[in-house]
Order: C-alpha cells, then sequence, then structure tokens
C-alpha cells in the first residue's frame, strides 16, 4: 500500500520547548492508527504538523518534510507549493467541532466541497444539486440527516462532531486526521463518534489518526497504536502490548489520565477492530 502520511524528522519549538522532537510517521493508506500520550506531549502539534496547519521548525535540506499520498504539505518550515491539492485529501476533526454555529447543519457540510468548486460559487455558497445530494447522503451515513435544517448549534457536542466527520466525507479525503475528537462529550456520546469514525473508515477504505487523551478507546478501536511523551515517539505497535503496566512504565504517574475507570469500559463494534482490554 502507498502512504497516506509521512512525516521525516518533524520538529516543533516554541520558545524552548520542544513539542515535537524529530518525528518520523509512516501511515498507510487505510490504515487506521491511534495516537495516545498525556497532555502536552506533542499528539495536538502533530497533528497540525500533518496537515500543515502549523509549520515544523526549519532545518536542513530533506527534513522537516510531511507528505501526504505523495503531495508534499510542508518541509523545513515552508509549506509547499502543492499544498492546497495534498490538503484536498485530508480531513480534519476537532475537539470544539470547528462549525459555524449559526449556519445549518447542510451548509457545514457542504463547506467540504469548497476545494474542489470556483472561488465565486464557493463564496456565495452556491451549490449544486448533486452536491447537496451528496451531502445529505453523508448525514444519513453518520445518522443525522434528520438534522440537516437546524443550526448547528442547536445540536448536541456529539451530533456536532458526526456533522465534523459528514463534511469530511463530503471532501472526499483520502486521510482523515481527528484531534481528540471525544475529549469533550460524554461517554455515550463518545461512543457513538468513535463507531461513526471507524465505520466510516472500514467502508470507504479512509486512513485515519485518531489523537484520545485515554487509552481504552486506542485498544478497543484499533490495530495500531502510536504513543508520545515529551514529543517523541516512545512506543509504534500493535494495541495488544498496550496496558496498564506498559503505561506506567511509559509515563510514570502520569499513566493515570490515560486510563478510564472501570465503569467507562468501551467495547468496540464486532466488525471495527480487535478489542484489547487494559489490566
Amino acid at each position: 500500500m502507498a502512504a497516506a502520511l509521512q512525516l521525516d524528522r518533524v520538529s516543533k519549538t516554541y520558545g524552548a520547548m520542544r513539542a515535537v522532537d524529530n518525528v518520523s510517521i509512516l501511515i498507510r493508506e487505510g490504515e487506521r492508527v491511534a495516537l495516545i500520550g498525556a497532555s502536552g506531549s506533542g499528539k495536538s502539534t502533530l497533528i497540525r504538523l500533518a496537515s500543515g496547519l502549523i509549520l515544523a521548525d526549519a532545518q536542513g535540506s530533506g527534513t522537516g518534510a510531511v507528505h501526504a499520498f505523495g503531495l508534499k504539505v510542508q518541509e523545513s518550515g515552508r509549506l509547499a507549493s502543492e499544498v492546497r491539492a495534498a490538503r484536498r485529501n485530508i480531513g480534519l476533526v476537532f475537539q470544539q467541532f470547528a462549525l459555524a454555529g449559526r449556519l445549518s447543519v447542510m451548509t457545514n457540510v457542504l463547506v467540504g466541497v469548497l476545494g474542489r468548486i470556483g472561488a465565486l460559487r464557493g463564496t456565495l455558497g452556491l451549490f449544486n444539486a448533486d452536491e447537496k445530494r451528496t451531502a445529505y447522503a453523508a448525514l444519513a451515513e453518520v445518522g443525522i440527516a434528520q438534522h440537516a435544517a437546524k443550526r448547528a448549534r442547536e445540536l448536541s457536542g456529539g451530533q456536532q462532531q458526526r456533522v465534523a466527520i459528514a463534511r469530511a466525507l463530503v471532501q472526499g479525503a483520502k486521510l482523515v486526521l481527528a484531534d481528540e475528537p471525544i475529549a469533550s462529550l460524554d461517554p455515550k456520546s463518545a461512543k457513538r463518534v468513535m463507531d461513526t469514525l471507524v465505520t466510516m473508515s472500514r467502508d470507504h477504505g479512509i486512513a485515519l489518526v485518531v489523537s484520545l487523551h485515554q487509552v481504552d478507546y486506542a485498544t478497543a478501536y484499533f490495530d495500531r497504536v502510536i504513543a508520545m511523551n515529551a514529543g517523541r515517539v516512545v512506543f509504534d505497535g500493535p494495541a495488544s502490548q498496550i496496558n496498564a503496566a506498559f503505561l506506567t512504565e511509559l509515563y510514570g504517574a502520569s499513566a493515570e489520565e490515560l486510563i478510564l475507570p472501570s465503569q467507562f469500559a468501551v467495547a468496540a463494534p464486532a466488525d471495527a477492530a480487535p478489542s484489547h482490554t487494559l489490566s
């Protein structure tokens, strides 16, 4: 399989703090990967670097490079000339939804087509019938088509997050980067959002990278886990190797914030991914 995302010796420094430290990662097409780590480990910064939302530190030639499906996003502290084309393949899902609350759910989803239509038509919101049908189908796929005419701010947090997922579907994204998508949701809504993300990835062959604060979801939904600590990748391997003792070895006392209390135990759908239990 080709590389959906490749980072080559990428770093990001804020003042005296190295938020991401010389990280290299390869994600294959259609692969689903959980990115875990305690607060301040560098997960969110890494996702923003991968999408070109922030620039990596300028380094020597050939370092600090990010590619998505063979197109360069950035290199050595500069956005690439082909970054717009690369971003068409990358869907983003954020913790705080990144929706226009006063606009309708349908309009928020139609934002996903802006990269494929002319600037004037996009600015005026002149979406054609085929685009609207595609958006409605995406809303139906994530289970909220009945809310298409509502303002986005009228929906619950979990529903708003599913609007964001529908937007990525309409965009035609081949890679979705989700930054703490369930951090602000209750357990029931969090599970629904995770079910939706993994089902979307499986049904459409979309590569999926999800940063998660608590690893129960990572071991329930994903086969591969990348763990970060102090800006570095400290583990990249099968989810089956992740357990409480291993987390304590990686993170020390900080491991406690990564493990959900037993009453919030997570189980994935039978066809989503193998489920592993922390012990």
